[in-house]
């Protein structure tokens, strides 16, 4: 079983974002973090996804692997467990296609006092950023 916690950080009056990864296997964490290209809150959510799905796959984790995805974007787990988001169709077709490497991906919205990981670490990046 793998836990895949993501975060996006956006400060609005400079435009800088960054996300935050936390992957936990086996009772060890990888921590990332980096400043993105300048977008907005769901966008950034939605890259913060496809970067921790890209890392799983770069890992070379197990497919066969229970990998339960946790965010904190209501819009990208629901976008995600209906299969379609009208603004951003691209990001839930590629979160879709890197989730079909594995044979079980659980996506759950969980509340920002459950995701402090992945959250610090994008603020983190962000301030890292300034």
């Amino acid at each position: 079983m793998i836990k895949l916690y993501t975060d996006a950080a956006v400060n609005q009056h400079t435009g800088h974002t960054a996300i935050g990864l936390l992957i936990v296997h086996n009772g060890k964490q990888l921590q990332l973090k980096e400043v993105i290209a300048p977008t907005n809150n769901h966008e950034a959510e939605f890259i913060a996804a496809i970067t921790g799905f890209n890392k799983l796959i770069e890992l070379h984790i197990d497919p066969s692997e229970i990998i339960f995805f946790n965010t904190d974007s209501k819009i990208v787990a629901d976008s995600l467990n209906k299969q379609y988001a009208k603004h951003f169709e691209k990001y839930v077709d590629e979160l879709l296609d890197l989730q079909s490497h594995f044979d079980t991906v659980v996506n759950t919205w969980i509340p920002d006092n459950q995701n402090t990981g992945a959250h610090n670490l994008a603020i983190q990046a962000l301030h890292a950023s300034n």
